[in-house]
């Protein structure tokens, strides 16, 4: 009934928009087609007719009073939702295993990620990056990337080369071999690490393990998305941890 996120499973939910739906759409209509129509030809016209000064101050001031909601709703639910730490900001630790994560810190949850296109899951990376204080994150995905789809910096000054994977399912041993043949030779990465959405295969597991490379499954993705350092959840030692 339930996903991991704690919501309602899509088809239920989707049930239960439906019969609501059908409900209001039958009161509408019925409402419709009583006297409405004469309520709004007869009536409202000619009570605009009579009172036009009045019903101008009174739409005015409608109006004035939607784009208020409208900006505290923003204010409210939107603008204090995430923070990001900016490039030069020393990183301040979100939330230690079983601590509440700080409100103001960026989270997503798996379910949104799985929703992104594959540019917005590499920006959703990139911006976690940011969250973490790494320096110079930027997103570099796109035709002739060579396995890099995000770039980044540690205060070590470690030069960190994301390949961002949101594949429905695991990751084969053929995608790892490729950017084991990229990651270091080419960019240079010092820490190359690779993100499977959904997991890897264990072909492609026994082989990251045997060249050093660095994955990160659903466990530790979900970990990360939900406020905890990538550091910490990799067991990646480093001067500011």
């Amino acid at each position: 009934m339930f996903d991991e996120d704690g919501s309602l499973d899509p088809l239920l939910k989707f049930l239960l928009y439906a019969v609501l739906a059908l409900a209001i759409g039958k009161m509408v209509w019925e409402w419709l087609t009583d006297d409405v129509s004469r309520w709004i030809t007869v009536d409202l016209w000619g009570l605009i007719a009579d009172h036009p000064w009045w019903t101008g101050f009174i739409a005015v001031g409608a109006l004035a009073t939607l784009t208020l909601v409208t900006r505290l709703l923003s204010f409210r639910f939107g603008a204090g939702t995430y923070a990001y730490v900016g490039d030069g900001e020393d990183y301040a630790s979100t939330a230690a295993p079983g601590e509440a994560v700080d409100p103001d810190v960026l989270t997503f949850k798996m379910k949104q990620l799985a929703a992104m296109t594959a540019t917005g899951f590499e920006q959703a990376c990139a911006d976690l990056l940011a969250r973490d204080g790494f320096r110079r994150t930027r997103r570099v995905g796109g035709a002739g990337d060579l396995g890099v789809d995000v770039t980044a910096r540690d205060h070590d000054d470690r030069l960190l080369i994301l390949q961002c994977k949101q594949y429905q399912n695991p990751v084969g041993s053929g995608h790892v071999q490729k950017f084991n043949g990229t990651a270091r030779l080419h960019h240079g990465a010092d820490v190359p690490i690779m993100i499977g959405l959904n997991g890897f295969t264990q072909p492609a597991i026994d082989f990251a393990a045997h060249h050093d490379l660095i994955l990160m499954g659903r466990p530790e993705l979900k970990k990360w998305a939900h406020g905890q350092h990538l550091y910490d959840v990799l067991g990646i030692p480093s001067t500011t941890q």
